[in-house]
């Protein structure tokens, strides 16, 4: 239950951050010529927007070495870290702990992806001692009390009985097994039924003690703090981290070479269909081309090809998007829709003609116009508040952009050509699709389907 100062505090909170939203949307463009590379005394890098219009501060933070440092046969061990590691930590129980956190309306988070391990937190300005101070105990001195354990285990297994019956989560699965195989990739980063009751507190000990250090860590951080408070905390933070991680060294792969589709029967009211196939890396010369074509074909807006195709022309589905994906070791783009059982074979291949089509022709130069004014004007409206901000500085420093890649982003759309959007086109969708269904009834379009029955995950 909160207390009184709590729930107050958590008012206050709300507002600031609605205020954030305000000040920020027009704020991106100044903020980018103010970033600043800081390296506190200790040697913590940081990349840093003092930004004192709201007294916020959000902070968003990765170390290498994410799902895929896994230990085989027991998928989900960074999941489960990353569910425990607040669940109690110095001389504080899990309910003291967060009883702290809820006191002063101090938002901290922790998630995977495959590659990294992040971290946010938020505050208000007054109370960043104590959410460092929190933070701190977390990264450094996690409990993993057995009946914690235990209680995010059964927390863990229900969500993945429930998935059972989730023709998403079945898809999505299924996609990766298909792209990916045996490769760490190909693994689901929460585990499955098997997998995680053989976790054990040793996994979870081991994994803070490989991954959680200061050799790859990346922060970023914005908000009302000034660059010598900002670096004595981050040395109060982090720097009694290790110095060095040990990973597990992991293969660079490429997604399986389409075209193939898999089946799985399942009993639902509403088809799920997924594609995709390989990408293009974020490193790649070619991908600030394949990011604007993308948008063309599926990026989200209710201009793009698959949108008309299925949803406007043909009503097949409420709605269809596909997006680029990229990782450390591999790049792949994915979609995905819901329609009837008795439409999703139609669904299918009119997704496959349009990816076809756009792969043949490319897009037109009115298509490809269109997109870089969206792309360039949506983009600073991505960052309405300071927590977007700093997550966007944080991927920045993932994918080894430069400080001023926000400056710079909006030319390098522009830059694009009509025959560098073909030639993306062509690489990423030249080949055809990965397609799993999962429904009542099996697409109908003239590729073979693979038929899985639905299993325990």
């Amino acid at each position: 239950m909160i207390k009184p100062e709590g729930g107050m505090r958590r008012i206050g909170f709300l507002i600031a951050t609605c205020l954030a939203m305000t000040v920020l949307t027009s704020a991106p463009a100044s903020a980018a010529a103010k970033i600043q590379h800081l390296i506190s005394p200790g040697g913590i890098e940081a990349w840093f927007v003092q930004d004192a219009t709201v007294p916020i501060v959000a902070m968003e933070f990765a170390m290498s070495g994410g799902a895929a440092q896994d230990p085989d046969g027991k998928s989900g061990v960074a999941n489960m870290v990353a569910d425990l590691i607040d669940e109690g930590s110095g001389d504080l129980d899990s309910r003291t702990f967060h009883e702290r956190l809820e006191r002063r309306a101090i938002e901290l988070g922790f998630s995977v992806s495959r590659d990294f391990f992040r971290g946010s937190l938020r505050m208000l300005k007054d109370d960043k001692e104590e959410a460092f101070d929190l933070l701190r105990m977390s990264l450094s001195s996690p409990h993993f009390d057995s009946d914690d354990v235990e209680r995010i285990r059964t927390q863990v297994l229900s969500g993945l009985k429930r998935e059972t019956s989730n023709p998403s989560a079945l898809a999505s699965r299924k996609f990766l097994e298909l792209a990916y195989g045996d490769h760490p990739y190909g693994r689901p980063t929460n585990g499955n039924l098997q997998s995680v009751p053989r976790i054990t507190v040793a996994d979870l000990k081991d994994y803070v003690g490989r991954i959680l250090t200061k050799e790859k860590l990346k922060i970023a951080v914005v908000g009302d703090i000034d660059a010598a408070s900002l670096g004595r905390l981050l040395d109060q933070t982090f720097g009694g981290l290790p110095a060095r991680s040990s990973l597990t060294a992991v293969s660079d792969i490429d997604a399986a070479a389409p075209p193939q589709r898999a089946f799985i029967p399942l009993d639902v009211p509403q088809t799920v269909v997924t594609f995709g196939g390989p990408g293009i890396k974020r490193s790649d010369p070619d991908f600030m081309p394949a990011f604007v074509v993308n948008h063309i074909l599926g990026g989200g807006s209710l201009s793009s090809r698959l949108y008309r195709e299925v949803r406007e022309k043909r009503g097949l589905a409420y709605s269809v998007y596909e997006s680029l994906l990229w990782m450390d070791h591999s790049a792949m783009f994915v979609g995905n829709t819901g329609t009837r059982a008795d439409r999703a074979g139609e669904t299918v291949d009119a997704i496959t003609r349009e990816v076809r089509r756009i792969a043949e022709e490319g897009p037109t130069q009115q298509e490809l116009d269109e997109a870089k004014s969206y792309l360039k004007g949506s983009r600073m409206l991505s960052f309405d508040t300071s927590a977007k901000l700093a997550g966007a500085l944080l991927q920045y420093q993932l994918d080894h952009l430069p400080i001023d890649y926000i400056e710079r982003r909006n030319a390098l759309v522009d830059a694009v050509t009509l025959e560098d959007a073909r030639r993306a086109a062509q690489r990423l969708w030249g080949h055809g699709l990965l397609t799993v269904v999962v429904g009542r009834t099996s697409q109908t379009a003239t590729q073979p389907a693979i038929v899985t029955p639905a299993k325990a995950n």
